[in-house]
């Protein structure tokens, strides 16, 4: 059944629960795309990441934004399931430019965004978020927009303080219209708990080796669990091994743990 946009903010929205935490395998291309719906996620969240080095650009804002349309409108129209972008920090120079960017963003039907505020001042990445309800009420349209802070993940600040810092900017970028937080470079429980208390809208928390389940991160209040670029990373890692393999042996055993190709192929040539 096809479903509208409407339906799959929706879809999205609802889907951000601590009792059963959306997990998100982060998607760069079509094909990761279509590999990572197939194997039954509910929700297709793209790693900017990952899509800059698929277009040979490093991470960090260097990607273009008709580059990050392109390629969102491409996943979009891939997959029958909601999309939610990873835009960085907008790709734009202030939030008129932002403004541009998430028009283009639901232009391409997705359902939701990430954005971040890195190493920005509050008020400025405010004014961020501020512009993209705007245009949102506007195109009178709806979108989960998920405000990524990287006080941890950048380690901003007196480490004495992070964490208060980090919920003071939650609170006034929910003020400004942020629908969920997520605070990567934390997986430790006694901040993760505190930080699922004090935010009054989901948390969101990037996960990988070595990080509690999600599961376990769902008991300590967190509704939503990305894998950022870790995903594109083995990716890329298995492409270096079956690389080594070859120059060094002759050899092709790394291979073996590849999908099929006329099932690879069948999964990005197939019914949408």
């Amino acid at each position: 059944m096809t479903s509208t946009r409407a339906d799959r903010v929706q879809l999205l929205r609802s889907l951000h629960t601590p009792s059963r935490p959306l997990a998100l395998a982060n998607a760069w291309d079509v094909a990761s795309a279509r590999v990572i719906e197939e194997a039954g996620a509910p929700v297709i969240a793209t790693t900017s990441a990952g899509a800059a080095w698929s277009l040979g650009s490093p991470d960090g804002e260097t990607l273009t934004r008709d580059d990050a349309l392109r390629l969102i409108a491409r996943i979009v129209a891939a997959v029958a399931v909601p999309v939610t972008a990873d835009i960085e920090g907008g790709y734009a120079n202030d939030a008129a430019g932002v403004a541009e960017t998430v028009a283009g963003v639901l232009a391409a039907g997705a359902a939701g965004i990430n954005i971040e505020d890195g190493p920005r001042p509050p008020a400025e990445f405010e004014a961020r978020l501020a512009a993209a309800r705007r245009v949102t009420e506007r195109a009178g349209a709806d979108l989960f927009v998920n405000a990524r802070i990287d006080t941890f993940l950048l380690a901003l600040g007196d480490p004495e303080t992070r964490l208060e810092e980090t919920l003071a900017r939650a609170r006034r970028y929910v003020d400004s219209g942020a629908d969920g937080v997520f605070v990567p470079g934390v997986t430790d429980a006694a901040t993760l708990s505190v930080l699922a208390r004090e935010i009054s809208v989901p948390l969101n928390v990037m996960a990988g080796p070595g990080a509690p389940t999600v599961a376990e991160l769902g008991a300590l209040g967190v509704a939503r669990v990305s894998l950022g670029s870790g995903v594109a990373q083995a990716a890329y890692a298995a492409a270096h091994r079956a690389a080594r393999e070859l120059s060094a042996t002759g050899a092709y055993a790394s291979l073996g743990d590849g999908i099929a190709f006329r099932e690879l192929d069948a999964l990005v040539a197939g019914p949408r």
